[in-house]
């Protein structure tokens, strides 16, 4: 036995979706993003503090092997730019002791340098991302004598 189909009318099949169903989409959409956006940019805040950890090890670094080389670190005067251009008046730079310039810390502001320090040899740190001592999260101050710190969260 045969059935016969009807033709369906070709308008209701090009039938897309009404506003209803849009502006649910829009608001799980929201949702979603209003759930993830906050974790996501605390993430960043901690990455760019472990970014200013790391460069400060790796200018430590440099900063020995200057040392190694020239019998002291650089004055604070000569500061960082010691690493990268020989200073007047100093006959065993053997260097660049980095291969490119000196990098700014995560938030765009020169690494400070004290030399001697008041914590060791040499003082280098970062004030962090509101370039003010102390402060927690991606504000916490970054340096070179605390080796073992954590970022501090509220």
């Amino acid at each position: 036995m045969q059935t016969m189909q009807t033709p369906q009318n070709p308008l209701r099949r090009i039938r897309g979706f009404t506003l209803i169903e849009l502006l649910v989409v829009v608001v799980i959409i929201g949702l979603l993003a209003g759930l993830v956006a906050p974790r996501y940019f605390g993430q960043v805040g901690k990455s760019n503090t472990g970014v200013a950890r790391a460069q400060i090890e790796q200018l430590g670094k440099a900063l020995d092997t200057y040392r190694l080389d020239v019998g002291v670190y650089p004055t604070s005067e000569q500061g960082l730019n010691a690493l990268v251009a020989k200073p007047e008046g100093v006959d065993r730079w053997q260097g660049p002791y980095l291969q490119k310039q000196v990098p700014g810390d995560p938030w765009g502001r020169a690494y400070k340098y004290k030399s001697p320090g008041d914590h060791s040899d040499y003082d280098l740190y970062s004030y962090g991302s509101d370039n003010a001592p102390g402060g927690i999260g991606e504000a916490q101050d970054v340096n070179s004598w605390e080796t073992t710190a954590t970022v501090r969260t509220q």
